[in-house]
């Protein structure tokens, strides 16, 4: 009988096998490892639509559109603008109206308004604010307020993603909040990034709402960043992605190496949230490296290979940079899916420095030390991802793997809350030494399907859902949804 069953899987099995990331060269393989078995037939008692479903195209021409209207000259302006205030420390002046962190914050704010009038009063500008201290870095009570601004979505408003830069600078004294502190790439470079953003996709409706973020207090610990998702957390936020930018200006690095093609994009390999109950089944069912940040991760690979194709992904299986932080993290530590995202090479002598030269060494953030058009690059892939992910429907829930002791593996899901946007499910695969999914098969509406000859113990399994104009949902990996 399975003999036969498996003949008959065979004779169907037609659509080929879909590579992902076509520009990366696969991980060398070892000599002794089998050869990939052929690709699965049909889903099994696949779910049939009362109406076809139109196939998903590979690629939306809008998402082309919006990474070539980026402008480096506006993120320049912008830069400069926030280098203008001097210092933008947490404990600045909050009154003057040209210097410190009161004037910059009112200026971004001003900034999103301005943005929200060009498309008729898309966005919903406020500040969010809590009053934080004595802590070691902020040693009397202060207001941290930072400045969002939300473009709802139309049909799926309680779905977010969300793009942040910092507001706030310092120089080498993390205390001194007097003296000159331009903060030119760390982070105007990631603020001035995500008012750009705004700009250029307020041209456009999506189904999902996104938020653009001014955070306050990074270089104080995180506070703004703690602020906003706890704010999202109370007001019922479906959070599928959090891109926070710090640092995508610099092309040269202290390592002495030049780059303008490449950026990092760290994400966390699991949740802090998940339960002892999540974690057990983890360790006999793997997936260490397939949380839901590292999910939002390859996302943001993909989309670069798709749609910005002179930059390239270096994706870091870390949090955050060796024993550093940023404000990803507390978004991450509520249990959203956060990646930061940042250029390849850092400079130190440009970060946290007084301005000064010594020994021949110029020392200091300031405009000269930011290429702007490679901050557009990493702008356009932070535009493109936000665009595709709200746009996409949300992830297929309830994704469940089985097949242990059998010569197939069976995936099967549900499908997500704004199903009327699916058009199609797209399943994933790939070997479990491979960082990346290699290998996709459109399923239509069917919520199960049959790897068959494919042995669960080798092989990562997962599920997208896909819009009918291409594009998709986050993969979600077995048992990481709940």
């Amino acid at each position: 009988m399975r003999a036969t069953l498996f003949a008959a899987l065979a004779l169907l099995a037609a659509a080929p096998l879909t590579a992902q990331n076509p520009p990366r060269t696969p991980a060398p393989r070892s000599p002794r490892a089998p050869a990939a078995p052929a690709p699965a037939a049909q889903p099994v008692a696949p779910q049939v639509p009362a109406a076809p479903a139109a196939a998903p195209q590979s690629s939306d021409p809008r998402i082309h559109a919006i990474v070539a209207a980026v402008s480096a000259d506006r993120i320049r302006a912008d830069i400069t603008r926030l280098v203008g205030f001097g210092t933008r420390h947490t404990l600045s002046d909050t009154l003057s109206e040209t210097r410190g962190i009161g004037a910059a914050r009112r200026w971004v704010k001003a900034e999103f308004e301005g943005i929200s009038a060009a498309c008729g009063g898309c966005l919903e500008v406020l500040y969010v604010s809590d009053t934080v201290g004595p802590t070691p870095r902020i040693p009397l009570r202060t207001l941290v307020v930072s400045v969002i601004a939300i473009q709802r979505g139309t049909t799926d408003s309680s779905r977010y993603v969300l793009m942040s830069g910092d507001i706030d600078s310092r120089n080498g004294d993390g205390m001194n909040a007097t003296d000159s502190a331009p903060g030119a790439n760390d982070n105007a470079s990631g603020l001035a990034g995500t008012l750009e953003a705004a700009r250029v996709l307020t041209r456009h409706r999506f189904s999902g709402s996104i938020v653009y973020a001014a955070l306050s207090a990074e270089e104080q610990g995180l506070n703004g960043g703690q602020i906003v998702a706890r704010y999202a957390q109370q007001h019922g936020w479906r959070i599928t992605g959090v891109l926070n930018n710090d640092m995508i200006g610099n092309v040269r690095g202290i390592d002495g190496q030049t780059d303008n093609s490449t950026a990092r994009v760290f994400s966390d390999g699991t949740p802090p949230t998940e339960t002892e109950q999540e974690r057990t089944r983890r360790r006999s069912t793997g997936g260490e490296v397939d949380g839901i940040s590292r999910q939002l991760a390859r996302y943001v690979d993909r989309v670069a290979d798709r749609y910005v194709p002179a930059l390239d992904v270096w994706m870091i299986y870390r949090l955050d940079r060796f024993g550093r932080g940023g404000h990803h993290r507390p978004f991450a530590d509520l249990g959203y899916p956060a990646v930061r995202i940042m250029e390849t090479h850092e400079n130190f002598d440009r970060q946290h420095q007084n301005i000064r030269v010594e020994n021949g060494v110029a020392y200091g953030d300031v405009l000269e030390g930011v290429d702007f058009t490679y901050a557009a690059k990493i702008t356009a892939l932070n535009a493109a991802t936000l665009a595709g992910l709200s746009w996409a429907p949300s992830s297929p829930r309830t994704v469940r793997l089985s097949g242990a002791g059998q010569p197939a593996a069976v995936l099967t899901w549900a499908a997500p809350e704004d199903s009327a946007n699916v058009a199609g499910y797209r399943v994933y695969w790939r070997r479990t030494d491979s960082p990346t999914w290699d290998f996709s098969r459109d399923v239509g509406l069917a919520t199960r399907h049959l790897f068959a000859g494919y042995i669960v113990d080798n092989y990562f399994f997962g599920v997208a859902a896909v819009a009918r104009d291409g594009n998709e949902s986050v993969v979600v990996f077995p048992g990481s949804d709940r």
